[in-house]
């Protein structure tokens, strides 16, 4: 056999071998995919699909087609996309808020992440708390102060306010209530008018948590899932 002829099959041989390859790893899942519960969109990585027009009634459909964005991605937009009306009535909300930065939060960014993370530990919210711990870290939020919250160890030791604002926060989600001394905590430390923004604030990441975990929402394969689990007898 010539060399030509040598040369010529393994190059045949060769590329099989890397057209077997291509089409293995085509039809090889991708790996957070494969284990998505099979309820969950691999898109939107919820229980939702992405939302198209037909899905929203003459109303909805008018917010809709008004919205410059549309495309379908996982997280808190996805979800109340789904009632446009809805995500109106939040988005001004939150705009007043500060939300989604904290940069324009009257209390200023440290406290809007600490008030976050705290709703988000409440609900057991890990999307919310995996975006939120790190800008806490860049907004001047000690890590001890966050592991406080994070592993729901005890406020002694704590500065003031963020001891209050923990302990306040913590027994309002728990038990819907807060007494009289604890309230004049909150309110000697922010005064009535903040008090009132932090709650609202709470409120807002409150709903859309809850939205959240109802829909099953999943973490983009990009973003470390930071939030550990807690048993906590409530």
């Amino acid at each position: 056999m010539s060399s030509r002829c040598t040369f010529t099959m393994m190059s045949v041989v060769a590329a099989l071998a890397i057209a077997s390859t291509v089409v293995a790893q085509e039809k090889k899942p991708d790996a957070q995919q494969a284990s998505l519960p099979p309820d969950i969109n691999p898109v939107t990585l919820s229980r939702l699909p992405p939302i198209s027009r037909n899905d929203l009634d003459a109303d909805g459909q008018k917010v809709f087609d008004a919205r410059t964005n549309t495309t379908p991605a996982p997280g808190p937009g996805h979800v109340t996309i789904y009632s446009p009306k809805v995500a109106e009535a939040y988005g001004a909300l939150g705009r007043a808020l500060g939300v989604p930065s904290g940069a324009t939060f009257p209390l200023g960014n440290r406290v809007y992440q600490l008030v976050v993370l705290i709703t988000a530990r409440e609900i057991d919210q890990q999307y919310e708390w995996s975006a939120h711990e790190p800008a806490g870290l860049r907004a001047g939020l000690e890590q001890p102060v966050i592991d406080v919250v994070k592993y729901d160890r005890d406020v002694a030791g704590l500065a003031e306010k963020d001891a209050t604002l923990i302990r306040f926060l913590r027994t309002l989600l728990r038990e819907h209530k807060v007494g009289s001394e604890l309230w004049a905590s909150m309110v000697a430390d922010f005064g009535r008018q903040r008090t009132i923004e932090i709650m609202a604030l709470m409120a807002d990441y409150f709903t859309v948590g809850t939205m959240m975990n109802a829909v099953d929402q999943h973490l983009p394969p990009q973003r470390p899932p930071l939030m550990p689990a807690l048993t906590r007898g409530r």
